[in-house]
């Protein structure tokens, strides 16, 4: 705790205002230790503030996870829109919250990222095992682990987007969790994502909202 160690010739005046500061030192690095670890509701900027977050801590099995900062809408906009500008038909993108939970490891780490998808993307029904289609979006893909969700944006924000609009692709992952894979679970996973798609549209500006409804249409495609 950075403490100075009492000696005989200390006056005990001077003792106590050394444990004094000590302990105030140590008070402090416990407030920093506490801020870098929040609640889902306060990851990202307030991402899941509301009834959302008991949904991510369902999903990802966690309550607690490291305080990933306020930067990633800002991120994500900005690499949608220079992938856009490249004129490639693809982006990496950038991620937009990470779950990273207290004492978890890699495996245990989830998160949603954002990038362009290249037109032949959709449509393509080569899923991972075990996903299937819901009706959410241009093509929304649900799976236990997590979901992907494919929108169309024409936005003032992107010259030529009503010509040709940004094609954005999100993507949650919830990580290793003991979370039992059900439709229950399976919406929530669609869920999160559909609130964390519809920030991103809304910031970027994109005309009906991409396409994306103000609730999540939670329906599996038949």
């Amino acid at each position: 705790m950075g403490w100075v160690r009492a000696r005989r010739l200390f006056a005990v005046a001077g003792l106590v205002l050394v444990l004094g500061a000590g302990g105030v030192a140590c008070g402090s690095d416990e407030k920093v230790e506490e801020a870098r670890f929040v609640g889902a509701g306060e990851l990202c900027n307030g991402l899941f503030a509301g009834p959302l977050a008991k949904k991510v801590e369902s999903v990802t099995g966690d309550t607690v996870f490291y305080n990933q900062g306020t930067k990633g809408l800002d991120n994500v906009v900005d690499a949608l829109k220079r992938g856009y500008a490249s004129g490639r038909s693809w982006a990496t993108g950038a991620e937009l919250c990470r779950l990273e939970p207290r004492g978890g490891g890699s495996r245990e780490r989830g998160g949603l990222k954002f990038s362009m998808y290249a037109p032949q993307d959709v449509g393509d029904l080569r899923m991972p095992a075990g996903s299937e289609l819901y009706t959410m979006g241009l093509q929304a893909e649900v799976g236990k682990g997590g979901a992907s969700l494919y929108v169309e944006c024409v936005s003032p924000q992107l010259k030529g987007s009503e010509e040709t609009p940004l094609r954005i692709l999100g993507g949650f992952g919830r990580g290793k969790s003991d979370t039992p894979d059900t439709r229950e679970f399976r919406d929530t996973n669609l869920e999160i994502l559909h609130a964390a798609s519809l920030v991103v549209v809304n910031k970027l500006e994109c005309e009906n909202n991409a396409g994306l409804t103000e609730k999540p249409v939670l329906e599996p495609r038949t």
